[in-house]
């Protein structure tokens, strides 16, 4: 009898020490990352279909595209709007895609997708995401080349949850290295800026979640001297980004059933939310140029 198909597509299981990492060929996400017995990813069976966006890529655009309409370089384009309700084009047009595996090691995997023009997006774009797994735990980086004859617009951003452990988020301390957030309506697009002092956005020093409900993005991260900016999540894990994001978004998943404060979003992206429509972070990708960049997790120990 022939085993059912995963809706995640292909399984890519990587291990080093006592850490295990599932990525998927679906999107070409992360599915399952632990360290010892304790998950440090809030993620999903192998027998479900991806919810909440848990460790997915999301390229070439993070986040939302207000009214799915943009211009670049003199054109206009529509999107679909895959977020009805609020009527925005959302986290890209990869995610539900098949990738391809095309290197595979016992700690180590590399996965590639070719974008092809749609109406919306009528440019290619060749992905490829490495994960890796180490003493300094989980990194990934991410690889986007323009192979066209002319200009693209281009984001990316990854959407994992670290779990809380096994109570909700608010007894644990959450920092967030980022001297400004972006204030955002009721679509969730950005309409403004706002310095962190003195508000409850203020998690420069590490400091309980207890009932703040996030769904913010944060900008200006303070960097350590490696220039990687750190998230840290109480005792649970840390999730550090390269320079090449300079925007982290931080979400507490309150309106959603299956994660609300049982796991932090924390998302690293390139650009800021609306980039499409903003050029807030957006990176002109010209042909045969290539943008690179890296995150990571790093799980507590002891």
């Amino acid at each position: 009898m022939q085993e059912p198909i995963s809706p995640s597509g292909e399984q890519v299981e990587l291990s080093s020490g006592d850490q295990r990492a599932v990525v998927v060929g679906v999107g070409g996400g992360l599915r399952v990352y632990a360290a010892g017995d304790r998950p440090v990813l809030d993620g999903y069976s192998v027998v479900a279909m991806c919810s909440s966006g848990r460790g997915q890529l999301l390229a070439p655009w993070p986040n939302r595209i207000e009214d799915g309409r943009y211009e670049f370089d003199g054109r206009s384009y529509q999107l679909a709007l895959d977020e009805p309700e609020r009527r925005n084009a959302i986290h890209g047009l990869v995610r539900w895609s098949h990738w391809s595996v095309v290197e595979r090691e016992t700690d180590r995997a590399a996965l590639e997708y070719r974008l092809h023009p749609t109406p919306g997006y009528p440019f290619t774009l060749d992905l490829r995401v490495e994960y890796s797994l180490g003493e300094d735990g989980l990194s990934v980086r991410v690889q986007a080349t323009n192979p066209g004859e002319e200009a693209l617009p281009y984001g990316v951003g990854a959407h994992p949850y670290l779990m809380a452990g096994d109570s909700l988020v608010d007894g644990l301390e959450l920092r967030v290295p980022a001297e400004t957030a972006l204030i955002s309506d009721e679509r969730s697009l950005p309409i403004g800026r706002q310095t962190v002092d003195g508000t409850e956005l203020d998690f420069r020093t590490s400091k309980p979640v207890r009932s703040v409900q996030l769904d913010h993005c944060f900008t200006d991260l303070v960097r350590d001297d490696d220039g990687r900016a750190r998230v840290e999540l109480g005792e649970r894990a840390t999730l550090w980004v390269d320079e090449s994001y300079p925007y982290v978004m931080v979400f507490t998943g309150d309106p959603l059933t299956d994660v609300a404060r049982r796991s932090v979003a924390i998302e690293p992206m390139t650009c800021a939310p609306n980039a499409f429509r903003s050029g807030d972070g957006l990176i002109r990708l010209g042909p045969g140029e290539s943008h690179s960049g890296s995150w990571g997790i790093a799980p507590a120990r002891g």
